[in-house]
């Protein structure tokens, strides 16, 4: 089944930043997604919870920095290597349909090069860093890569998703103290828990058109049985990030912080109609404001 809908193309025209680039780079910024920034948001805040964790007040501002840029560049390398893979199977589907392999408006090569820049700018950033981090940081392209084939083998490449997208918890603290230690451990585990959580309820979005192409999913593994998995999943999470901060010596600002947190994932879970694309799109997109609401408990216990 092909989906027609005419409002289905996840590619907005007249973006903010095609508003501000030449036409010829329109292609390009479609590609890394960078008109639609929840993806950098979910990739960037694990790793600024463990910076904030982890480091003091000036380190973690240069820190908070490097990692931002960072998170766009990964973010935008991640996307070009999932569209080299996937444009045969975008061409089926509206809302892939138009992006700019799937679309003919650029060739591998062209992407292939452009990937090959911004994985060279990742590294002049992590060069920044200490001698350990550079052996973490690098150590994340062993999930990024292989990440786009996850959906034809498993039923759970939202896990595999999860275990990417929150390496930064990880490379964070590292970057800060030189080191790992269990809170970060425990900050990475909760993050990926989160994970499971938002990017099930994204993949309701194509549930029935990746069922009849067999492309796997928590949403087409889970079905109407996944509210009850996002309680686990979320819970999990909360229950592992207070663990992290109480690890760190955080205290009463944040667990009331972490609660209040904890109360958006519950309404994502309340509300959410897995059978609505929309819906599901405005659930997911939430996220970035449970990833605020985190950070803002640990930068407000460090504050007291």
């Amino acid at each position: 089944m092909v989906d027609k809908r005419a409002d289905a193309s996840d590619i907005a025209a007249g973006s903010w930043p095609e508003r501000l680039a030449p036409p010829r780079w329109h292609p390009y910024l479609r590609l890394i997604r960078l008109d639609r920034p929840t993806g950098t948001w979910l990739l960037l805040l694990p790793g600024w919870w463990s910076i904030a964790l982890a480091a003091g007040w000036w380190q973690g501002v240069l820190l908070f920095l490097l990692f931002g840029v960072g998170a766009v560049v990964m973010r935008g390398a991640g996307c070009i290597i999932n569209d080299l893979v996937d444009r045969d199977l975008d061409r089926s589907v509206a809302r892939t349909r138009e992006r700019p392999l799937a679309s003919g408006a650029l060739t591998p090569l062209q992407a292939a090069l452009f990937l090959l820049a911004l994985l060279l700018a990742a590294l002049l950033i992590l060069l920044s860093f200490n001698r350990f981090s550079e052996y973490v940081g690098a150590a994340s392209l062993l999930l990024v890569v292989p990440y786009p084939l996850m959906k034809r083998i498993t039923y759970w490449p939202q896990a595999w998703l999860g275990l990417t997208f929150n390496w930064g918890a990880l490379l964070g603290w590292a970057a800060a103290t030189g080191s790992l230690a269990l809170p970060a451990l425990l900050l990475y585990l909760g993050g990926i828990f989160w994970t499971l959580g938002y990017d099930t309820i994204y993949a309701h979005q194509d549930k029935e058109w990746d069922a009849l192409i067999g492309i796997k999913s928590t949403a087409l593994r889970f079905g109407d049985a996944t509210p009850w998995w996002l309680w686990r999943f979320y819970g999990a999470a909360l229950g592992l990030i207070t663990l992290a901060g109480l690890t760190a010596g955080l205290r009463w600002i944040f667990l009331v912080g972490l609660a209040l947190a904890g109360l958006q994932l519950g309404w994502q879970i309340v509300t959410l109609k897995i059978d609505q694309p929309a819906d599901c799109l405005a659930k997911f997109r939430s996220n970035r404001l449970f990833g605020w609401m985190v950070l803002a408990a640990i930068l407000l216990d460090r504050l007291a």
